[in-house]
């Protein structure tokens, strides 16, 4: 079991890697990076504050904090003030940002159907139902290490940043 668990590790870190190129190259042929991609996909259907688009990334919130500055500076996000917290500004897309994100969204779902082309519906749907899982008791193998004090947490394991971005639906 552990040696088969660590095979299916190794496989899902190189089609992340290979999901990740092909989202450069798509979020690239509209001007764009991946990254600034997947923050404009966060923050498109609420206003965010940046700390929290990085929690929902599961990134560091310096690196969205660079990427928000670099979409407000080329008209594609703006600030807006945050009702809830004066310092706090929320990150919004401006309607360039969303023509940008649609136009990305556009070429992805294209490339979707010619990646998922010969696979079964049922068979994508059973596969990310085992990944949910396998995440879910990721996360709570590392809450339980955290609690223990063996330092999974210390160590780099962000607990329940996936699931949410999972849940969002969002371009990875």
């Amino acid at each position: 079991m552990a040696e088969e668990l660590a095979l299916l590790v190794a496989d899902v870190f190189e089609a992340a890697g290979a999901l990740r190129r092909a989202g450069e190259a798509l979020a690239g042929a509209e001007g764009q990076t991946q990254a600034r991609w997947q923050l404009m996909s966060v923050v498109s259907e609420e206003s965010l504050p940046v700390a929290r688009a990085a929690r929902r990334l599961g990134v560091a919130r310096q690196g969205v904090q660079r990427i928000a500055n670099e979409l407000v500076r080329d008209g594609l996000a703006e600030f807006r003030d945050n009702p809830d917290h004066r310092t706090s500004s929320l990150l919004a897309l401006t309607p360039s940002g969303r023509r940008a994100l649609e136009a990305i969204t556009a070429r992805a779902e294209a490339a979707h159907r010619a990646m998922g082309e010969g696979i079964a519906q049922a068979d994508l749907a059973t596969l990310r139902a085992l990944l949910r899982r396998l995440t879910e008791q990721t996360d709570q193998w590392a809450e339980a290490e955290a609690e223990a004090g063996t330092g999974a947490e210390a160590g780099g394991v962000k607990r329940g940043t996936r699931s949410r971005a999972a849940a969002d639906r969002q371009p990875e």
